[in-house]
């Protein structure tokens, strides 16, 4: 009598949290607020200009997760979103897009180009956020951009970015900001204080011990609020203003309200929107 040998079903490892996770969701969870940023760009466009802004032109657009804010907010808004990344374009597209309406999609582009080189019409407000723009790492380079975007702005058109700073800013560290479900790192990895250098990642942990390690790295130049100035206005714009996140004395962090200032604080770190007038 011959028996036999049974056959074992294979075991399937189990998928580790940072395996299923989606690092553009991350992303978006951790470091933007869009909600907040929309809130800013109409309060402070009213406040200049004295009318409603319409149309708006998100570059280093990533996800397109500004655009889709911007026309989620009014019928009448528009939205042009420029970057050379056609598969995070195409991920905002599902994610983001695909959640609008038919009328709503229908009032987003995606270009897909450099920022230097993409043609598009007139708008009231150009945003270049997260700092995004210290891809650019000499006077030239930065005006250059500057320049392009005074270009592209309607006639009464304003250009906001942010930048951050303080004496951490100058350090080689890593910082963690626990969240729903994950920890996100914020890792300093060089800072030359002789060219500016700065290359810097972004990295997830998990609850499980499972990590996302470099899941964005950058490359920047540390850009200085007076040459942020000072190269803007040698682009062409009329006006400068730097705004400053108040405090929460209770909560003993920022309060999300940015006010303009002429004179900042020496806190060892700080983030600031920079409003540039055409």
């Amino acid at each position: 009598m011959t028996s036999a040998t049974a056959q074992s079903e294979p075991v399937q490892e189990k998928q580790t949290m940072a395996e299923a996770a989606d690092i553009h969701t991350l992303y978006e969870e951790s470091v933007q607020n869009v909600e907040q940023e929309t809130d800013f760009l109409i309060e402070t466009f009213k406040k200049l200009r004295g009318r409603s802004p319409v149309s708006l032109r998100e570059d280093f657009c990533g996800t397109a997760n500004e655009c889709c804010e911007w026309v989620s907010r009014d019928e009448a808004h528009v939205a042009i979103g420029v970057d050379f990344d056609r598969d995070v374009q195409d991920w905002g597209r599902r994610h983001h897009l695909a959640k609008l309406s038919a009328e709503a999609q229908s009032r987003v582009k995606l270009v897909t180009a450099d920022v230097l080189e993409a043609e598009t019409p007139p708008v009231d407000i150009t945003v270049a956020m997260n700092f995004s723009y210290w891809t650019f790492k000499t006077r030239d380079q930065l005006r250059a951009y500057f320049q392009r975007v005074h270009d592209h702005l309607g006639a009464d058109g304003i250009f906001v970015l942010d930048a951050f700073g303080g004496s951490e800013a100058h350090e080689e560290s890593k910082e963690k900001t626990k969240h729903d479900g994950f920890t996100y790192i914020w890792h300093q990895k060089k800072v030359d204080p002789v060219t500016g250098r700065m290359i810097c990642h972004i990295h997830f942990k998990f609850p499980d011990g499972s990590r996302i390690k470099k899941a964005f790295s950058y490359e920047w130049r540390f850009w200085s609020l007076p040459e942020l100035q000072e190269i803007l206005r040698e682009a062409g714009f009329s006006d400068v203003t730097v705004y400053w996140e108040g405090w929460d004395e209770d909560e003993e962090e920022g309060n999300g309200v940015f006010e303009p200032v002429e004179e900042g604080e020496a806190d060892p770190a700080w983030i600031v929107y920079i409003v540039a007038q055409k």
